[in-house]
């Protein structure tokens, strides 16, 4: 006949278990650290290596946004780039002031009015224009809550109604800060009331730490009150590397 021995558990079982699984919660992240910086590296290589590649004058992209035929015709003077080409003879001109700059309406738009017309716009280049004024590619091969704070080198394009010297389209180097739908409400609320169960473990993405917890009943409580506290304090986050919501 099998005997089946009851399972005991002491405080100094339970101290040995936390600590194992705190230090192999630290190795984790420093692999995975490692391997977005990696992925961060060779994303760098590969924009280096395309950044004279770039097609920012195509002859017959604009025709897909521009009006090309009789029917819901505007004035020249109302169209933005890809429709009109605007520049200064001059580019010497002073970093912030206004000048008047010379836009031509591109071959075969179809308008009312004048196809050369001039707008008023600040001495800039493109590359110099505000966050708000033009788009930026995000990426997702980095870990935004790195320390110290990890940057990335992407492509941006300027807004279509901006006005500007040089090409449109240029590289910036960008704060590494994306977000995978994580909400800290959420995460928070699940260690508060579930979090003897590992559920915001399970829910951010640690799911190795989420079965330690589950199994040692949150580490007798003292782990669910630890988790509580780095959440609150935005310390420990998702799995992939992104930020909350």
């Amino acid at each position: 006949m099998i005997r089946i021995f009851p399972l005991r558990i002491t405080i100094r079982d339970t101290f040995i278990l936390i600590l194992l699984v705190i230090f192999n919660t630290i190795h984790v992240t420093d692999l995975a650290n490692n391997d977005m910086d990696l992925q961060s590296k060779q994303s760098k290589l590969k924009d280096d290596s395309n950044k004279n590649n770039f097609n920012f004058n195509s002859n017959e992209d604009y025709f897909k946004s521009c009006p090309i035929n009789q029917e819901n015709v505007s004035d020249c003077a109302s169209l933005n780039y890809p429709c009109i080409n605007c520049y200064r003879a001059d580019i010497d001109c002073v970093y912030g002031a206004l000048y008047n700059y010379t836009c031509d309406v591109k071959p075969k738009i179809v308008c009312n009015g004048s196809k050369t017309f001039n707008r008023t716009a600040m001495c800039r280049f493109c590359y110099q224009t505000d966050k708000w004024e033009h788009r930026c590619e995000q990426k997702s091969s980095c870990n935004s809550l790195a320390s110290p704070t990890k940057y990335y080198l992407t492509n941006c394009t300027v807004s279509d109604d901006v006005i500007c010297l040089g090409k449109r389209k240029f590289l910036k180097k960008i704060k590494c800060s994306w977000t995978s739908g994580t909400r800290w409400g959420t995460a928070l609320v699940l260690a508060l009331t579930l979090g003897g169960f590992g559920a915001d473990r399970f829910y951010l993405g640690h799911w190795q730490e989420g079965i330690g917890k589950l199994f040692s009943f949150g580490g007798l409580g003292v782990w669910t009150l630890v988790d509580a506290l780095l959440i609150g304090i935005h310390h420990l986050g998702p799995a992939d590397g992104s930020v909350y919501i």
